[in-house]
């Protein structure tokens, strides 16, 4: 698979991005999965199929808090943002990414 094809991603790396992606400001659910494309320049997509259940779940569990407000369009929107423990848990899930990331780095760099 080249690295520009799109991506599926694993439920608890789609929670971190969401996490990292409402850290950046108060945004909608349509706008985390563009800002998630965008940032990624195209690499990971995330389906609405995924994206909606994953941001109830987050907020279900306190790490998210949400608002209606007006979108770009005009169109009434539920905007995401962080909650204390939100904020918390993205420390946590960042630090775990780190481990692992640094983990299979050097699985991959392992001679033949």
């Amino acid at each position: 698979m080249s690295p520009l094809e799109k991506t599926d991603l694993l439920q608890g790396t789609l929670d971190l991005l969401i996490l990292k992606v409402v850290a950046l400001g108060p945004v909608h659910g349509y706008g985390i999965a563009q800002r998630i494309r965008q940032i990624s320049r195209d690499v990971l997509q995330v389906q609405q199929g995924s994206l909606y259940p994953a941001l109830h779940r987050l907020e279900k569990r306190g790490w998210l808090k949400s608002d209606w407000g007006e979108s770009e369009n005009g169109r009434q929107a539920k905007f995401y943002r962080l909650s204390p423990k939100g904020r918390s848990q993205l420390a946590a899930e960042e630090q775990t990414w780190t481990r692992l990331a640094t983990a299979v780095g050097l699985i991959l760099r392992t001679a033949d």
